[in-house]
């Protein structure tokens, strides 16, 4: 199977393109230039491997949560992409590809959403994949998804973003906590690839992003 992938959800952007279960991958620290940045990668990765889009079996993207306007990059960029080609494409979820990525067993995902708020969600390894326990969903700090016993890996800009809030509410809770995981376009790679094996794939123009916050800024009474 060959498989592009690629993130935006966060100040990183990430893509990756998945052979056979090999992955090559590539990332840069974007900013707000994802837009500029992302098709010139996923090009660079096709003409290294000396492979055309209509090569590949299907096109797998963070869908969020993230930041608004990357999640609608990543979407519109798979859309357009696959429409193109008429492959088939995926959405893989930013929480899941964190977990992925700490190549932990049972992880809390906590992403930066800003406005003092964070997406979370505990999940539990499921084979090649992952079941949600809680989330994911929008919580304070001090809300957060609490694992009910030991065993479990934080991670996510989160911890970092709200260390003075978060660090007293898992103290010995978790065994390690690793702030600097991002939702990797590898990782995203490594999931799609068997859900697309298990059929999941959808067509292009069912790509959507997944928000999980509902508006992007605060009022000014709400301020």
């Amino acid at each position: 199977m060959k498989l592009l992938a690629f993130d935006t959800a966060t100040e990183w952007c990430t893509a990756a393109l998945w052979l056979d279960g090999e992955v090559h991958a590539v990332e840069v620290e974007a900013g707000q230039a994802h837009s500029r940045l992302l098709l010139p990668m996923l090009r660079e990765l096709l003409a290294t491997a000396g492979l055309t889009l209509g090569a590949l079996d299907g096109i797998a993207f963070g869908r969020g949560p993230g930041s608004f306007t990357g999640l609608r990059i990543a979407c519109s960029v798979a859309q357009g992409l696959g429409l193109g080609a008429e492959l088939p494409v995926l959405g893989v979820t930013s929480l899941e590809a964190m977990a992925e990525e700490t190549g932990a067993a049972r992880v809390l995902a906590a992403l930066d959403a800003r406005m003092g708020e964070l997406y979370g969600a505990l999940l539990e390894r499921a084979g090649e994949d992952w079941r949600w326990l809680e989330g994911p969903a929008l919580y304070r700090p001090e809300a957060a998804p609490l694992p009910s016993d030991t065993g479990w890996v934080g991670c996510g800009s989160a911890f970092h973003a709200y260390a003075e809030a978060m660090t007293p509410r898992y103290a010995g809770r978790l065994m390690a906590v690793m702030p600097q995981v991002i939702p990797h376009a590898r990782a995203i790679a490594r999931l799609a690839a068997a859900r697309f094996a298990r059929g999941e794939g959808v067509p292009a123009e069912a790509a959507e992003p997944y928000y999980v916050r509902d508006k992007v800024a605060l009022k000014t009474c709400e301020r």
